[in-house]
């Protein structure tokens, strides 16, 4: 099989203490078996089964008090290994956003990833615009979960709301823009030119020939690869993306060349 310089965009970590709890409770969430442990050996050791050169890792702060201690995780993971690269979270209830927005920048991380759904706040909530001013401010991107087929607060519609009210958000929308909610991502995220996109769990679900549309109706230039760990192994992601019939062009855009334009860097 032909080898690829392969960024996995969307990956979860959780400290060693807590990894086994952490991956189980979002099983139940979603009613999926976890494939994996999340935690960042195991995360690395089936990266690079695939030839994964970065991993942006994330975690989600589902109480606003938890918001520091991720974000110091995450740091320290990126300090130990050179492979991951970080995102903070934050938490609309947060006290002082830009404080620690400010602290995250000189922690090295690059931006936020923020769970709706776990943290049960609506995307286009009043009292989330000034968290997204304040990133946008600091020309950070934000990895939305967005979608869900059992509650709104991560609708298609609403992450429309804001990539309207402030064109100059990047914003990342995981899991072909809505999670079990794809045609209302289509709708509603099609035109937004600062929404970009991630494959992450979706392509379990999606037939093949949707996917196909998703990605040329949206544009690949728009699209990044994604496992979700420790939702998915890397492997069978691996195969389940290269089933779609993509040109070679498009398949390496999706695997780096998106998040090389994103963060200005090359992998």
């Amino acid at each position: 099989m032909q080898s690829y310089t392969i960024v996995d965009a969307h990956a979860h970590i959780f400290p060693e203490k807590i990894a086994k709890k952490a991956t189980e409770n979002i099983g139940r969430f979603y009613d999926i078996p976890m494939c994996h442990l999340g935690d960042a050996q195991e995360l690395l050791r089936r990266g690079s089964a695939i030839g994964v050169r970065r991993y942006l890792v994330c975690s989600t702060a589902t109480r606003p008090d938890q918001v520091e201690h991720i974000n110091t995780f995450i740091h320290d993971q990126c300090q130990l290994h050179p492979e991951f690269f970080g995102f903070a979270t934050l938490h609309p209830g947060y006290a002082d956003i830009e404080k620690e927005l400010d602290r995250a920048l000189a922690l090295g991380l690059h931006g936020v990833k923020l769970h709706p759904d776990f943290q049960r706040f609506d995307i286009d909530a009043p009292e989330a615009l000034p968290m997204y001013r304040a990133i946008a401010d600091r020309r950070l991107p934000i990895l939305f979960h967005t979608g869900d087929d059992r509650t709104s607060f991560s609708a298609p519609h609403r992450l429309r709301s804001i990539a309207d009210r402030f064109p100059d958000l990047v914003c990342i929308a995981a899991h072909f823009g809505g999670y079990r909610a794809w045609p209302e991502s289509v709708e509603y995220l099609s035109p937004c030119k600062n929404v970009y996109f991630d494959t992450s769990s979706s392509l379990p679900f999606l037939p093949r020939e949707q996917a196909e549309t998703m990605l040329r109706g949206f544009g690949a230039q728009r699209f990044l690869f994604g496992s979700d760990f420790p939702m998915w192994d890397h492997s069978e992601e691996l195969q389940r993306f290269l089933a779609l019939r993509l040109s070679e062009v498009e398949r390496e855009r999706i695997f780096h060349g998106t998040f090389e334009e994103i963060f200005h860097l090359t992998v």
